[in-house]
């Protein structure tokens, strides 16, 4: 959770907290290094764009596949939701400890029941969570289903 956390910190300075705000555009598991306190923090800033008041804000497709919002996809116009659904992918990608490719593709968010998905969504190769961690995780499985 601490992970998940440190990326929504640096997405909202990024997109709140800067002016212009910074669109990363690569929002993946392989952009987030954790320093010896397991404290994540976002890096490789080459796929960058801030953002210009007043324009349309259109370019190239970048991203990590399976990571790339599909809208920017059709439209090419670059905004801050393509972060936060790149954080979606991400979030679920931390808990289940691998991206959630198929997962994500099987289950259609209004028939979604979160207890019995959380089980199917652990990471098998850490301990069982306690109730208020699984809590927890279910809120953030809430969000990240949201943002997809």
């Amino acid at each position: 959770m601490n992970v998940i956390k440190g990326v929504v910190d640096a997405l909202s300075y990024m997109h709140n907290d800067c002016f212009p705000p910074i669109v990363h555009r690569d929002i993946s598991s392989k952009n987030v290094l954790l320093d010896l306190e397991n404290e994540a923090h976002v890096s490789d800033f080459g796929t960058a764009k801030f953002l210009k008041p007043n324009s349309s804000n259109w370019a190239e497709l970048a991203g990590t596949y399976g990571y790339v919002a599909p809208e920017l996809a059709y439209t090419m116009k670059v905004t801050e939701k393509c972060d936060v659904y790149s954080f979606g992918v991400l979030a679920l990608e931390v808990i289940k400890g691998k991206h959630p490719r198929d997962f994500i593709s099987s289950i259609s968010s209004s028939s979604l029941n979160l207890e019995i998905a959380l089980n199917e969504m652990l990471d098998p190769r850490l301990p069982t969570p306690s109730h208020n961690v699984q809590d927890k995780l279910i809120s953030i499985m809430e969000v990240a289903f949201m943002l997809r």
